[in-house]
């Protein structure tokens, strides 16, 4: 199944400040505030919406293509996806700009500074799927990145008969009414966690019945709850995979979205794909940074079964 990966890629730089900023602030100076913290490590990790869902759907055996735009330090990061088995021929450099980055300085307190560098994001908006592909693909997944971007690329896929996830995730926040019924009338998936969802219906007035009847599958992921799917008027309640540490949540909901993939792709029921999403994601909670986890298909059928039962379905992608 020829899936297509759009939204951010991007570079999380995270650096940990051993004292408190509240030690270091003047209350009554906060209007020309100048001050420098001594972090005592950084580390940088690979990251964004749309690398991160790919990495994993990688891992699950699928060849998903990565379309986006990035800067001229992305050399490393895509030698690391191709390694993988993603496909980043549909990834566009800017060699003026460098790749969108996150900057993070968190204290002792776990209170954090931070900043978004949009760099060559911002060059997202015009890229077409018809500029990007040489063959249509059978799913597109629009996850967030720059707005005009999302936009365009759900009319794009609109137009041109392409079916499309929509996946606004953390843009939920920012984005009004309007741009979030645009995606959502137009998309044949919509996928957010249980708090984004209050957001588009408190914005857009839309209801999950409207949607399902509209056609619509809804997928809202709930955290520790597990997640539900609705589809063709049906209910599935998902349970989470059990976990013995939790070490980090950020990525998981990348991950549950690529086990999601990979049960669309291999034509498996809803139940038995949130099932696959459920230990994906469990993969990335056990580990910090959100591709730093590792698996082979054999291994993860092998746990799946240890909770899940897939009546023999896994079989064929130990045959692979």
């Amino acid at each position: 199944m020829k899936i297509v990966l759009t939204g951010s890629i991007a570079y999380d730089y995270l650096m940990r400040f051993p004292g408190r900023f509240r030690d270091h602030l003047i209350a009554d100076q906060l209007d020309r505030i100048s001050v420098s913290f001594l972090v005592e490590d950084m580390v940088r990790e690979r990251g964004g919406v749309a690398a991160n869902i790919a990495y994993s759907l990688a891992l699950l055996g699928e060849h998903p293509i990565l379309m986006g735009t990035v800067g001229r330090d992305f050399g490393e990061y895509r030698a690391l996806l191709e390694e993988r088995g993603v496909d980043t021929s549909a990834v566009r450099i800017i060699p003026e700009v460098y790749t969108a980055s996150f900057f993070a300085n968190t204290d002792s307190e776990n209170n954090q500074i931070g900043s978004f560098y949009t760099g060559a994001m911002a060059y997202s908006k015009g890229y077409t799927l018809a500029e990007a592909l040489s063959d249509p693909p059978d799913l597109v997944v629009i996850s967030p990145g720059d707005p005009t971007a999302m936009t365009e690329m759900a009319d794009e896929c609109q137009a041109s008969g392409y079916p499309f996830l929509f996946d606004p995730s953390q843009q939920v926040i920012w984005l009004g009414g309007d741009f979030l019924r645009h995606g959502i009338d137009r998309c044949r998936l919509l996928i957010v966690n249980a708090y984004e969802w209050e957001m588009i219906a408190k914005k857009t007035g839309l209801t999950l019945p409207d949607l399902v009847r509209e056609g619509k599958t809804v997928i809202v992921t709930h955290g520790n709850d597990g997640s539900h799917i609705h589809a063709g008027g049906e209910h599935y309640a998902v349970p989470v995979f059990p976990v013995e540490k939790v070490a980090d949540p950020t990525g998981v909901g990348d991950a549950y979205r690529a086990g999601l993939l990979k049960g669309i792709a291999c034509g498996f029921g809803w139940p038995l794909s949130g099932r696959i999403a459920a230990l994906a994601a469990a993969y990335v909670l056990e580990q910090r940074g959100t591709q730093n986890h590792h698996f082979t298909l054999a291994g993860f059928v092998a746990r799946f079964r240890t909770v899940f039962d897939d009546e023999g379905a896994l079989d064929a992608w130990l045959k692979d």
